[in-house]
């Protein structure tokens, strides 16, 4: 599967409460970062854990400022974050 994104790139987060499982954060949810890197194409974790087929997708490394995050801090937090969990930004 062709990556959506590239190094560089701003994305923001799903902002969705599912009821299941998710590897993305709540703190992180609706929140806007910077692609760092691609980390390779991993099985989503949400779908695997619920028995669903979880094919392959790329898996990105995104930066986030502690603040925008947190409310405070002067720090970067880098997060890996599944493909289907990011739209552009």
């Amino acid at each position: 599967m062709p990556e959506l994104f590239a190094p560089g790139d701003r994305v923001r987060t799903a902002h969705a409460d599912p009821p299941h499982h998710t590897r993305l954060p709540r703190y992180a949810r609706g929140a806007v970062g910077t692609v760092v890197e691609v980390e390779g194409s991993h099985p989503l974790a949400d779908d695997r854990s619920r028995g669903l087929p979880a094919p392959p997708q790329p898996v990105y490394a995104v930066r986030f400022a502690a603040r925008d995050l947190f409310g405070e801090g002067d720090h970067d937090v880098t997060l890996a974050i599944w493909e289907s969990h990011l739209e552009p930004s």
